[in-house]
């Protein structure tokens, strides 16, 4: 049972709720009781402002992976950086099977090796760990804070408040400035009762995410796990359940410490991270998950979204309804480019899929690929159209699987055992067959995030399980099946953490900068110049996506992709290719108008088609003498929810590079995408009711920077099409003086350099 609660809670003695309604007689300070949850203290203890309501936050240590760390080691060493001044891990688990592009994914590498070395850096090579499970190894601690350029940054479980952010937060930590953030609310998860043996922690978390991510319950807050069911879990058990966190849309999670998580950090060789962390004798909440762990079935999460949650009963009940509305959210994702079908895989009334795979932070740990082991003992997988793929999550936890035989029962059984590598999570590995359905202990199943490609009449399609279900469908040929159906849980010895491989490969360079040039490979480019803001801006509607919700992969797809990560203008070119293959072209059209702007050529002169345009904008009040030498032109999208999924700053900067300026939507999905969109110089305007506008027309928006000033409550612009001249209001919500003017400078880079003169 999963219960929400309609407004804020009190904690009493860590068991008690009680509804802030009914809390009369606790005779307790609202104020102080908000001081007494766990995220609290570790905020207060981060932050730098001495405002509590205005939190400027500075972290224990950072991580990137070989998809984000290039473009951050430039864009900081573009605003004059010169060492890291905190513990940077880079890790190489994205691009690392090196298989598409020649060279260029391994000159990423060698990039990375010479930054941490020329910066006094951590270098991870690739398959020694998927970055999340090297951060919860080696830097994970009771009462720490840390940043990541990767969404799935949770070490929660640890006791540490991680965030996931695009690439210009983490820049800003290396010029020594600070996260900026208002305080969030937190939310209580009150975890009570047991999970029962047959049940995982995906099970737990895609439960969790189906009953609050669609009502945005815990958006952009924090999640405190509290309630005596945490005891209920061992460490390993409890990262799996926090790491899938990020799929709420929350900020970040925090869970009360305890024995088992003194014994994982013991077991590391870190026992002085370790300390009890707990909410106070009373504390408040803005709002409380209850979940009796008890009452959790296995689950499966259906094509698209970790959130499209069912129990495997109800489905395998149910399968001709549920499998046809998929279908039909199928036919909408393709677009009628490739026909996706499920129906046609149910055979005497039971679903066969065609893949599994049990893989990186979410579903390669040890306890996991243990379970899975156990299950497919003696077993086969066949051979069939039916193939599991596992990943352990890391090189010591191989080595462990090696040394207890585990590996072998996998192998025997039929699954290929893979290195550390985050390839089935976005794309870049273990691609289904067309039409395919594959299940996945891993973080994601958005539309195309498996690697398929419906523009080239290519589809397939993932639902999310956990490993225990899996290897229970394997053990079955392929034909889904719930982990409750076999009788073998729960005999998972303790795992032997050996650091050795970590010894004799990773480069632990911090505090030793100065060792090196930083080596580029020829696929390696500078970020290109951006202008700065100026008072007055047109834009010209290139993308109009009325999707209810627009994901970050939409927005620049993952995948094969990723090799051109490093080339901010080769990787723009794949903007928006599988919602709106004519953005780029648009796009470009209107950033060639720009770049005439800027060297000083007549822009009617280059498009005759605009004198209509500054015509029409001179009939505005006040704008009768606009100039148009002196008015920025740019692009702009409009989403009603754009920025799910990835913290990856290339969906903002991708825009931006090809003569992006603004994003107007509805609504942004999460903060993380919002602060890409300000940090690479773009406006993130949003709007009231529907847009009644289309590609092609053009907004004006006068006075901008000066609305940047003010309350940014209500910004008059007007659309102009076809001669004509409509206002429409725009807003924006709030931002920092910081964000403010780095949107105003043009993007992070040039506010770096401005302070610098």
């Amino acid at each position: 049972m999963i219960k929400l609660y309609d407004g804020g809670v009190y904690l009493r003695s860590g068991t008690d709720l009680i509804p802030e309604a009914e809390a009369g007689a606790l005779s307790v300070n609202k104020a102080d009781a908000k001081k007494g949850t766990m995220a609290y203290n570790i905020l207060a203890a981060h932050n730098t402002s001495g405002d509590m309501e205005n939190l400027r936050l500075k972290f224990d240590a950072m991580a990137s992976h070989d998809i984000t760390f290039v473009g951050i080691v430039q864009t900081a060493k573009a605003s004059g950086m010169t060492e890291f001044p905190l513990p940077y891990v880079l890790t190489n688990c994205h691009n690392s099977l090196c298989a598409v592009g020649g060279t260029i994914n391994e000159d990423d590498h060698m990039f990375g090796l010479s930054a941490a070395k020329k910066y006094g850096g951590i270098y991870v090579p690739p398959h020694i760990a998927v970055i999340h499970q090297y951060m919860r190894e080696m830097h994970a601690g009771c009462g720490k804070m840390i940043l990541g350029s990767d969404s799935h940054t949770r070490y929660g479980a640890l006791g540490t408040m991680a965030i996931g952010e695009g690439g210009g937060e983490l820049v800003k930590q290396l010029l020594r400035d600070t996260y900026d953030v208002k305080y969030p609310g937190v939310v209580a998860i009150y975890l009570t009762g047991k999970p029962r043996p047959f049940v995982g922690p995906q099970d737990i978390a895609l439960a969790i995410i189906g009953a609050v991510f669609k009502n945005g319950y815990v958006k952009n807050k924090v999640m405190e796990f509290v309630g005596p069911g945490v005891a209920s879990m061992d460490a390993d058990y409890r990262n799996g359940v926090d790491v899938m966190t990020t799929e709420t849309t929350c900020l970040t999670s925090i869970w009360r410490t305890d024995e088992a998580t003194r014994d994982y950090l013991a077991a590391h060789g870190r026992p002085e991270d370790y300390k009890e962390l707990n909410p106070a004798d009373v504390a408040y909440y803005d709002g409380c998950v209850y979940v009796d762990l008890s009452t959790i079935k296995p689950m499966i999460a259906l094509p698209f979204h970790p959130s499209n949650a069912y129990e495997i009963d109800t489905l395998n009940a149910n399968l001709t309804d549920i499998l046809a509305e998929v279908e039909k959210e199928a036919a909408k994702v393709s677009g009628g480019r490739a026909p996706y079908t499920l129906l046609d895989k149910v055979k005497d009334g039971k679903l066969h899929v065609q893949q599994g795979v049990i893989a990186g932070c979410a579903g390669g740990g040890y306890t996991n690929l243990v379970e899975a082991a156990n299950a497919l003992r003696g077993r086969s997988c066949g051979n069939g159209e039916f193939s599991l793929a596992v990943y352990p999550s890391s090189q010591p936890v191989f080595l462990d699987l090696t040394r207890k035989g585990y590996v072998a029962e996998l192998m025997e059984a039929g699954a290929i055992v893979r290195t550390a590598f985050c390839g089935p999570c976005f794309g870049a590995g273990d691609t289904p067959c067309n039409n395919g359905l594959s299940i996945r202990h891993a973080t994601r199943n958005f539309p195309n995030r498996e690697g398929s490609k419906p523009g080239n009449a290519q589809m397939a399609a993932v639902a999310l399980m956990d490993a225990r279900s899996i290897a229970a469908t394997a053990a079955n040929g392929g034909v889904l099946t719930s982990a409750e159906a076999l009788d073998c849980w729960g005999d998972v010895p303790a795992y032997n953490f050996d650091r050795t491989v970590y010894d004799r490969r990773v480069y632990q360079g911090f505090g030793k900068a100065g060792a090196g040039e930083l080596v580029y490979g020829p696929n390696i480019k500078d970020w290109p110049d951006m202008s700065a803001l100026t008072d007055n801006i047109l834009l010209k509607v290139c993308s109009k996506i009325m999707d209810p919700v627009t994901t970050t992969d939409e927005l620049i797809p993952s995948g094969e992709t990723s090799s051109f990560r490093s080339n901010p203008l080769g990787l723009a070119e794949f903007t928006l290719s599988r919602r709106d293959p004519e953005y780029v072209g648009r796009s470009k059209a209107v950033d060639k108008l720009e770049k005439a702007r800027a060297a000083g050529r007549d822009v009617l002169a280059v498009d005759p088609k605009l004198a209509a345009v500054f015509s029409a904008i001179c009939l505005i009040p006040g704008q009768e003498n606009v100039d148009p030498a002196a008015t920025e032109i740019g692009s702009v999208i409009y989403a009603v929810k754009p920025g799910d999924g990835s913290a990856r700053e290339q969906a903002a900067s991708c825009q931006r590079v090809i003569g992006g300026l603004a994003n107007i939507t509805k609504e942004y999905a999460t903060k993380r995408y919002r602060s890409n969109v300000m940090n690479w110089g773009m406006l993130p305007f949003q709007m009231e009711g529907e847009p009644h506008f289309d590609v092609g027309d053009y907004i004006y928006v006068p006075g901008v920077r000066a609305a940047l000033d003010g309350d940014m409550k209500r910004i008059a612009a007007y659309v102009i099409r076809g001669g004509k001249v409509e206002q429409i209001d725009l807003f924006i919500a709030d931002m920092t003086a910081d964000e403010r003017e780095i949107v105003k400078a043009g993007c992070l880079i040039n506010y770096n350099r401005d302070r610098e003169r």
